[in-house]
C-alpha cells in the first residue's frame, strides 16, 4: 500500500523520524546561533564585569589575562568615595520617581486616548511619538535656557519633570496598545451597574493592563538609568548621577583609572541587570504594544 506521494506504508515510520530529526538539528544550529549572537553582545559586560576584579596591571596586560586572582580593592576604594551613596540615590531618585509618575500620567492619557477618541487621534499620537525623532543633543541649549530662566538647574525638581516629558510619549504608545487590547464591554458592564469611571479605570481596566504597566516602567527606567547628556548639562555636583561621575572621574593623575571605571559601572548595571532578568517577560510583551483580545 502506498501513500498519495508515492511512499509506501512500511517507510512511514522512517520518514517521520528522518524529519524529526532533521527538525532537531535545525533546532540546534538556531540554539547554538542564538547562544552565539547573546555572548558577543555580552562580551563587553563580563569584559568590565572582570576588570572591575582586576589591579591596574592586569588590566592592561598584554596580551588579556582571563586567568588571574581576583580582588576587591576596587570595590573597597570606590565605597569608600564620599560621593558615591551621593551619586546613587541621585539615579535612583531620578529614575524611579520620575518613571512612576510619567506611568501615571500615560495610563490616564492613553486609556482617554483609547476610550474617548478624541477628534485627531491619530495625529495627537504621531505627535507624541515625533518628540522622540529629534536627536537629544538637539535639545540641549533650549532646555539649558529655559531651565536658567525657571531656575530648575541643579535641581530633582527640573530633572523628574524633564525625564517625565520624554517618558511619556513612548509610555502612551505602550499603554493605549494593551487597553485597545481590553473589551470596552468590561467598562460597559461596570458603568450600567452604577460603578463610576474611576472605579471602572482602576479597578477593571487597570489590572488587566499590568503587564503593559511593568513594560512601560522597565523600558522607560533603562532609559533614565543610563541618561548622560541632559543629566550632566542641566544638572550639577548635587543632582548628577552615575553617568555622569563615570564622565567626570574617568581621568584620575592624567591617564584613564580603568579600575575605577570597571568597579563603578559593574556596580551600576548590576541592578538594572537584575531588574530586567526578573522582568523580561514584560519587555517580549511591550514590544509588540499588548495583546489583541477577542470580544467577551
Amino acid at each position: 500500500m502506498t501513500t498519495p506521494d508515492g511512499t509506501s506504508s512500511a517507510d512511514l515510520p522512517s520518514v517521520r523520524l528522518g524529519e524529526a530529526s532533521q527538525r532537531d538539528r535545525r533546532w540546534t544550529l538556531a540554539s547554538l546561533f542564538s547562544w552565539v549572537v547573546a555572548l558577543i553582545f555580552f562580551a563587553p559586560i563580563a569584559w568590565i564585569a572582570m576588570s572591575a576584579f582586576k589591579t591596574t596591571g592586569q588590566i592592561l596586560s598584554v596580551p588579556p589575562l582571563f586567568i588571574f586572582q581576583p580582588t576587591l580593592e576596587n570595590f573597597t576604594e570606590m565605597f569608600q568615595d564620599p560621593k558615591i551613596p551621593k551619586f546613587f540615590f541621585n539615579s535612583v531618585l531620578l529614575s524611579v520617581g520620575s518613571v512612576l509618575i510619567a506611568i501615571a500620567v500615560s495610563f490616564l492619557a492613553a486609556y482617554s486616548f483609547s476610550r474617548f477618541k478624541p477628534p485627531g487621534t491619530d495625529f495627537l499620537m504621531f505627535l507624541l511619538l515625533s518628540t522622540r525623532f529629534v536627536p537629544a543633543a538637539a535639545f540641549v541649549i533650549p532646555f539649558f535656557q529655559l531651565f536658567g530662566i525657571l531656575n530648575f538647574r541643579n535641581t530633582y525638581v527640573g530633572l523628574i519633570i524633564f525625564y517625565v516629558m520624554f517618558s511619556v510619549p513612548f509610555s502612551v504608545w505602550i499603554l493605549k496598545g494593551f487597553i485597545d487590547g481590553v473589551s470596552q464591554r468590561f467598562d460597559e458592564t461596570g458603568l450600567v451597574n452604577g460603578a463610576s469611571r474611576a472605579h471602572v479605570i482602576f479597578r477593571v481596566v487597570l489590572p488587566q493592563v499590568k503587564p503593559g504597566l511593568v513594560a512601560a516602567f522597565v523600558f522607560n527606567i533603562i532609559f533614565v538609568w543610563n541618561e548622560f547628556l541632559f543629566n550632566f548639562q542641566l544638572g550639577g555636583t548635587d543632582t548628577n548621577s552615575i553617568p555622569v561621575a563615570l564622565f567626570t572621574a574617568l581621568y584620575q593623575g592624567g591617564a584613564v583609572n580603568w579600575t575605577y571605571v570597571s568597579a563603578l559601572g559593574t556596580a551600576y548595571v548590576l541592578p538594572l541587570a537584575v531588574l530586567i532578568y526578573f522582568f523580561q517577560k514584560y519587555l517580549l510583551v511591550g514590544m509588540t504594544f499588548g495583546t489583541v483580545r477577542g470580544e467577551v
